[in-house]
């Protein structure tokens, strides 16, 4: 398995590989992108069936990557001579078209293309276009392309596509790790805050708006010099997965006017810690949490304004929308990720069809 220790990519694959260990699956894991860090180390060691390979080539996202993408490609072949996998599983786009000469997965997280559309409503520039063909022909050389929403599996089949053999199967995470602890009168937010994506700058313009201060979770820097921190606003800058945790076990509403979120494991986490949700109107997040969120069109500041104050009012229906996004958070358990992973696995290896429930 590869992946990029950079974004949630990681968490991704921890969690996976955690889940896959009581099914007798061992997992080695071809990490890109930048050295693991202590934590990752450590987070990495506690998973049994899990070996990490560890290297620091660009990913295809970067800025001049392709030199780092063919001696990775020729890193990752020689591991496969090494190891004598039974099936290779991508959570990168461009190692699909190796000769791999077993069954290969690969998974889109998100893209730069469906990233740009939705942030900037069109198309990158024509600099883009060799990422683009890579990613293509990546996608198009594996057995199965797989994508954690139905909206990120249609954005990858019409930027890339058409494919063979493609289907949905939503990551998921345990709830181990994650509780509602004693409420407070707080909003959360976390993610990439430098990231236009996010639109963070949405959750600051509001804030001397709102009965109750914003926390944000991620790297200080943000956006315009314009959205400096005051008492309404207070910047948590980057936490450990711990410490996360535990300000989503205490935060009362976690809020986001994210303009791009392929599936959002950040919602999960806080759905499985008991908050509220206040959520961008996009098809993703709408996909998911339908009807267990309050979703508000994220270039309306007076919507988001709006819905934020209204459940800080209302603590009976700020109650009841906490226990709906806890409830639905159960659909999205690492053990059915897991399981659905499995299922493709095997039918890949024994070379028949698949179907997940």
């Amino acid at each position: 398995m590869t992946a990029d220790t950079i974004g949630g990519v990681w968490t991704y694959a921890l969690e996976l590989a955690r889940a896959l260990e009581p099914h007798g699956v061992d997992v080695a894991l071809a990490t890109m992108g930048q050295p693991l860090n202590a934590q990752q180390n450590r987070a990495a060691r506690a998973i049994h069936n899990l070996r990490i390979h560890e290297s620091n080539f660009k990913l295809e996202w970067m800025e001049d990557p392709w030199n780092d993408v063919a001696a990775a490609g020729e890193w990752l072949l020689r591991l496969r001579d090494k190891l004598q996998p039974d099936l290779v599983h991508l959570n990168n786009y461009s190692h699909g078209y190796l000769p791999w000469e077993l069954p290969a997965v690969v998974v889109g997280h998100s893209c730069v293309f469906s990233w740009w559309k939705a942030v900037h409503k069109d198309v990158p520039p024509a600099g883009w276009d060799r990422y683009r063909a890579e990613v293509q022909t990546g996608l198009r050389s594996a057995d199965a392309v797989v994508a954690p929403s139905q909206w990120m599996l249609d954005e990858l089949a019409c930027f890339y596509g058409p494919f063979d053999k493609s289907l949905v199967i939503p990551n998921g995470r345990s709830a181990t790790g994650f509780h509602a602890g004693s409420k407070w009168p707080l909003i959360l937010c976390a993610g990439r805050l430098w990231d236009k994506a996010k639109n963070v700058s949405a959750l600051a313009d509001i804030a001397d708006q709102l009965s109750w201060p914003i926390y944000l979770a991620g790297e200080e820097q943000f956006g315009p010099s314009r959205h400096q921190p005051n008492r309404r606003v207070r910047y948590l800058g980057y936490l450990l997965p711990d410490e996360l945790s535990h300000w989503m076990a205490q935060a009362s509403i976690f809020a986001t006017a994210a303009r791009y979120e392929p599936f959002g494991l950040t919602v999960l986490e806080a759905a499985l810690s008991g908050c509220a949700l206040v959520l961008a109107d996009i098809p993703s997040l709408r996909e998911n949490w339908e009807g267990a969120a309050v979703f508000v069109d994220p270039d309306d500041g007076r919507a988001l304004q709006d819905a934020i104050n209204g459940l800080i009012k209302t603590p009976q229906e700020l109650h009841n929308w906490a226990g709906l996004a806890q409830l639905r958070a159960q659909r999205f358990s690492a053990e059915q990720m897991a399981l659905n992973y499995l299922t493709v696995y095997e039918a890949l290896c024994e070379s028949r069809s698949f179907t997940i429930r």
